[in-house]
């Protein structure tokens, strides 16, 4: 094997990232002002690119474009969404379109633009595992770098003080489902591979979508607009008791603030475990935008008479599935409600079921030991994002995206990205290089809420009162 491009110093980094999606490209954003912080972050993707197959035209980004990747923590940062657009010369036109919600095509061209000039970027690198060296009092990083063939071509190690993961989610494939994604000839992919597979599965005589939010709306217009009408053949199923609305009310969305994330984190864990169950049209409903369009084009398919030959039935979970001869499939649903069962055979199947994090077992297996649970077998992870080790370890581990359990509705969400790699790179550096704010939402979400933090230097300046006779 051959020695890797970029040396790595003898001397430990003060931070190694792991994965570069959305909320590792954020921290690596802010972090680059700060001439003092040795930060370097690895990817095994060729580049960045950000839910390749649900780019579908007109798809939107549910939040707007002010949560991009830094300005909610630093609105001069060079690497907004803003400034990107300028250097595009698309400032203008963008200020004449009005949209507060960008589509995803050009979130995604943002982050490469980002990607693409930050420094301390090393992508076609797989890392392969963490550990805690105590004779050292670092954290040692192997890592694979891989050809453009993805194929290992040499192998790595660095060191670091601290370690961040945003290794992301992975596609969700439920168990009656799994038998059919590899079976050969037959068109089943989940909606995170759907424009890949697009024209393969619009050609298919009946197309099946399985899952109720909004990858599954999005995936259903996509084929209802390209399907001839009166011969649409399109099936939508989904768990949830409706094809329901995003919560997206101003008072609802203070649920993905700083002030309900330090709420939730102070909770009970048993509390936690069944608001984030409770809580899934916060973050699993459609907009109602998509299921304006959906309804507008099905309605546009009734003006000459006639019903679109397109079912829709929410409230539906598949018990078991399984392939009829070579190129057909048959699903076996219930009906929750009516507590009846039916079987379907159809042609494709987009699984639109969504992602789960990424288990932190493999690539922290050497930090098992040190590692501290929850009831659960969780990891901990306190307020500032940092999993909770043995006191003997001195460098600190923090995750992004991978603390649903412990911080609510808001991890997974753009518009907390930003504000917290702030609170990293605070907690982090020691200092206070981005300033946040003590208070984010108008609602109180308890009766006794935690104390918000304001640091010393932002403290309301005492007046020392007047003595006569001075």
């Amino acid at each position: 094997m051959t020695h890797p491009p970029h040396p790595e110093p003898t001397s430990p980094r003060d931070l190694v990232g792991v994965g570069i999606g959305p909320s590792n490209l954020s921290l690596a954003a802010l972090a680059q002002p700060l001439a003092e912080l040795d930060a370097v972050f690895y990817e095994q993707r060729p580049d960045f690119d950000w839910h390749p197959g649900l780019l579908v035209d007109g798809a939107t980004v549910q939040v707007p474009f002010l949560a991009d990747l830094v300005t909610l923590a630093d609105p001069t940062s060079p690497w907004s969404f803003l400034n990107y657009l300028k250097t595009r010369e698309r400032l203008f036109p963008f200020y004449f379109s009005e949209h507060l919600h960008i589509q995803r095509a050009e979130y995604d061209a943002y982050g490469r633009w980002v990607a693409g000039h930050l420094p301390g970027l090393r992508f076609r690198h797989q890392v392969d595992g963490v550990r805690w060296n105590p004779e050292q009092d670092v954290f040692e990083v192997d890592f694979t770098q891989l050809g453009t063939d993805g194929e290992a071509e040499a192998l790595g190690r660095t060191y670091a003080r601290n370690v961040v993961l945003g290794i992301g989610t992975a596609p969700y494939v439920p168990d009656p489902l799994k038998p059919l994604v590899d079976a050969p000839g037959v068109p089943v992919v989940h909606a995170a591979d759907y424009l890949e597979h697009r024209d393969g599965i619009l050609a298919a005589g009946h197309v099946t979508v399985v899952g109720s939010g909004q990858s599954g709306a999005e995936v259903f217009l996509d084929l209802l607009r390209h399907r001839p009408a009166g011969q649409e053949k399109l099936h939508w199923i989904g768990r949830t008791e409706a094809f329901a609305p995003m919560e997206y009310s101003k008072l609802g969305l203070e649920h993905f603030t700083p002030d309900y994330t330090r709420y939730f984190h102070a909770l009970a864990e048993p509390v936690r475990d069944r608001l984030v169950a409770a809580q899934w049209q916060l973050y699993k409903g459609i907009d109602a935008g998509t299921l304006a369009a959906i309804h507008d084009e099905l309605y546009r398919r009734t003006l000459h008479g006639g019903w679109p030959d397109a079912v829709l039935t929410p409230g539906v979970r598949v018990r078991t599935a399984g392939r009829i001869a070579t190129s057909k499939i048959e699903l076996h649903l219930e009906h929750v409600q009516q507590d009846s069962r039916s079987r379907l055979t159809t042609d494709a199947v987009v699984l639109a079921t969504g992602y789960r994090e990424r288990p932190l077992d493999r690539i922290l297996a050497g930090l098992d030991p040190y590692i501290r649970r929850d009831s659960g077998e969780r990891p901990r992870i306190d307020e500032e994002y940092r999993l909770v080790l043995d006191p003997s370890v001195t460098g600190s581990v923090y995750v992004q995206n991978a603390e649903l359990h412990t911080h609510g509705v808001g991890a997974p969400d753009l518009g907390l990205t930003a504000w917290r790699s702030a609170t990293i790179l605070n907690a982090l550096t020691g200092k206070e290089p981005y300033p946040l704010p003590a208070r984010t939402a108008f609602t109180s979400f308890g009766l006794q809420e935690p104390a918000a933090r304001v640091p010393q230097g932002r403290q309301p300046q005492r007046l020392t009162p007047l003595v006569e006779g001075r």
